[in-house]
């Protein structure tokens, strides 16, 4: 009994094992949903929580050349609450194409209620074309 036991035993993880390795995928499968949160892509300010939609609002953003062809970008942060908030701001420098040439660091911005504060950046070289100006919540 326990010499059948144990064979059906070892018979079926045996099956198991070598059935597990079975597949019938083939080939190579293009990406789904590519344009979800696909918005730091095409947008020149983002907002990186929810917390942060509701509270704050980008009324314009300012971009120049500099003498020595840095890119300076300067964005304006509008508090829409009553209460003073402390957020968080980085920028992403990117080249033509939209891939990342520089990211600088989270800076704290503190804006009191109902006003507005400017976070600027200005680029290390030349090379960036494009660019996100980031938020989130501080922690």
């Amino acid at each position: 009994m326990k010499r059948t036991l144990v064979g059906l035993i070892s018979l079926a993880s045996g099956v198991a094992l070598f059935t597990g390795c079975l597949t019938t995928e083939e080939g190579a499968y293009l990406p789904m949903n590519t344009t979800v949160n696909n918005v730091e892509n095409v947008a020149g300010f983002v907002l990186l929580s929810r917390a942060a939609q509701n509270s704050l609002t980008c009324p314009g953003i300012q971009e120049m050349r500099l003498p020595d062809g840095r890119l300076q970008v300067e964005a304006q942060a509008r508090n829409r609450e009553n209460r003073r908030l402390q957020v968080q701001v980085d920028c992403v420098f990117k080249d033509a194409q939209g891939f990342t040439v520089e990211e600088t660091p989270f800076i704290n911005l503190f804006v009191d209620e109902n006003a507005q504060e400017s976070a600027r950046f200005v680029s290390a070289n030349d090379k960036p074309v494009r660019y996100t100006i980031r938020i989130r919540e501080a922690r």
